[in-house]
């Protein structure tokens, strides 16, 4: 009998031997599993941040860009005054002028810059700043741009500095 016994605990030891083998196996399962958890939200972290950097370093970017436009958006008035003070003469100079702004504009529009002065459209607040008013022939589409008298400009979508027009309407 005694060997008996001896052999139902040497089944029992063997089973707790088992059954703690198999407790270290699910306690370094579960450990691994937390740690890829873990590496995996790391990682998606790290992704989000640097899409978020990205973002803001090209938003910063186009800010600045737009800043130094709207310094140079004088330039592009001067020009404009003074080929509307030579509109009625074909001098050489008159030429030179319309090249040197022509360079100029197709350059910053090629960037992203945007031209706002079309007469006839309707007046919008968020593009034009309308510093005079002409009675209309009684149109019903609301108020239109009847003469621009300095140009607008957006710069990749956001406007720089609305347009001065005179409103019909």
């Amino acid at each position: 009998m005694s060997d008996e016994v001896a052999a139902n605990e040497s089944v029992v030891s063997s089973s707790d031997d088992a059954t703690e083998a198999f407790d270290e196996r699910s306690e370094a399962e579960r450990q691994r599993d937390e740690y890829l958890n873990a590496l995996q939200r790391l990682q998606a972290d790290f992704e989000n941040y640097r899409k978020r950097v990205a973002r803001l370093s090209e938003e910063a970017a186009t800010r600045s860009a737009g800043d130094l436009v709207s310094k140079i958006l004088p330039v592009l008035d001067a020009f404009d005054y003074a080929l509307a003070h030579f509109a009625s003469t074909e001098s050489e100079e008159a030429v030179a002028l319309g090249q040197a702004r022509g360079l100029l504009l197709d350059t910053l529009i090629r960037e992203g810059l945007e031209r706002m002065d079309d007469v006839g459209a309707p007046f919008d607040p968020q593009i034009h700043d309308a510093v005079a008013h002409v009675e209309g022939e009684g149109e019903s589409d609301g108020p239109m741009v009847d003469e621009v008298l300095r140009a607008g400009y957006r710069w990749k979508g956001v406007v720089l500095r609305p347009a001065m027009v005179k409103v019909r309407g």
